[in-house]
């Protein structure tokens, strides 16, 4: 079996203009005017309402809310006019990036209107590390609401994506498997027709269009099929352990998300030892979250090395899925390399 490098193919695959547009969305806009009147609004009602605190009556309240504005108001427009001037290389990090740097400039803008205040004589003694928490604050909330409004825009471009994220996986799935039942074909005749027709079988399930995603029994279907071949090509040298909660299974997937992460712990864990490996795959509910892992012994030197799974697709699937409650993490635990997923059951949070 001729496989230079596992999942090469979606690893070296580069995605199409409009499935891109989504890895390089960016969170927040400060260019539109619209936008900027509804970040003032919100900044200055929510000092506005603070100040309801400390005011001792409404005469009190409303020259409160006109000497904060002297500071606030700059600061604020100084915070969109940075955004909206870096908006091109803000796009280019990841969402957790620009959430990032919203917040800071927001701590920023907070210790501006500070420092404005302060000349004005109304902050004393300043309170610099008060501004840059409430900025950052008032920030994180402005970057929440648009980002909120850019995803309720682009659902036809975050189904691309996924869709190009998806298929990706299939050629390099198809052609791999196929391998492996043409190295039974050619070792050991008698299996071949078992072999094939579970083959058949994969394929059936593995390469239809889902309507969406899968679920985790569907996923867990998929990839007993896909071990039940490797088991016929390695013998004893694949050690396979279930340890499977049921209530579990009803949990949604992207499809096809499961089947890469086992070739990967055969590709690297059974493939380099001659004595092979053991590969234990389970799942648990925990509370309302679905918990996979599959985890495989490491042969001697292989290290980190060996792993080169794209995990940024696998991540990236999740993440359209699921937004921020899917998680993906992997790694060396000890002697053993784990791939984790989290999701939420369905209903969940409803």
């Amino acid at each position: 079996m001729k496989d230079p490098q596992i999942l090469s193919t979606f690893e070296n695959s580069k995605p199409t203009a409009e499935a891109g547009a989504v890895a390089r969305l960016l969170v927040f806009d400060a260019c539109r005017v619209s936008l900027v009147l509804r970040a003032v609004l919100y900044v200055e009602a929510v000092l506005a309402v603070a100040l309801m605190y400390v005011a001792s009556d409404f005469t009190d309240w409303v020259a409160q809310v006109a000497m904060v504005t002297g500071g606030a108001l700059p600061a604020t427009l100084l915070w969109l006019i940075v955004g909206c001037a870096a908006k091109r290389q803000i796009a280019r990090l990841p969402w957790a990036g620009q959430y990032a740097v919203g917040m800071a400039l927001g701590a920023m803008a907070g210790i501006y209107a500070c420092g404005m205040l302060s000349l004005l004589g109304i902050f004393e003694p300043a309170r610099w590390l008060a501004s840059a928490f409430t900025g950052a604050a008032l920030a994180a909330g402005l970057v929440a609401a648009l980002a909120w409004r850019v995803r309720g825009r682009l659902p036809a471009t975050t189904k691309a994506r996924l869709e190009q994220l998806q298929s990706s996986i299939r050629p390099h799935f198809l052609f791999n498997t196929l391998n492996t039942a043409i190295a039974l074909v050619r070792q050991e005749p008698a299996k071949a027709e078992m072999v094939l027709e579970d083959l058949a079988e994969l394929f059936h399930h593995a390469l239809v269009e889902p309507e969406g995603n899968f679920t985790l029994e569907q996923e867990l279907t998929l990839a007993r099929r896909y071990l039940e071949i490797e088991q016929v090509r390695f013998g004893d040298r694949l050690r396979i352990e279930w340890a499977l909660d049921e209530r579990a299974h009803g949990a949604r997937l992207p499809p096809l998300i499961l089947q890469p992460l086992v070739e990967n712990a055969v590709k690297h864990g059974v493939e380099p030892s001659a004595t092979g490996a053991q590969l234990r795959v389970s799942t648990e509910l925990r509370g309302q979250v679905a918990i996979i892992e599959i985890s495989n012994t490491m042969p001697a030197g292989e290290g980190r090395r060996g792993h080169t799974i794209a995990l940024a697709n696998v991540r990236d699937r999740l993440r359209l899925l699921h937004d921020i409650e899917g998680s993906f993490q992997a790694g060396l635990v000890g002697d053993r390399y784990q791939a984790r997923i989290e999701v939420p059951m369905p209903g969940w949070g409803a």
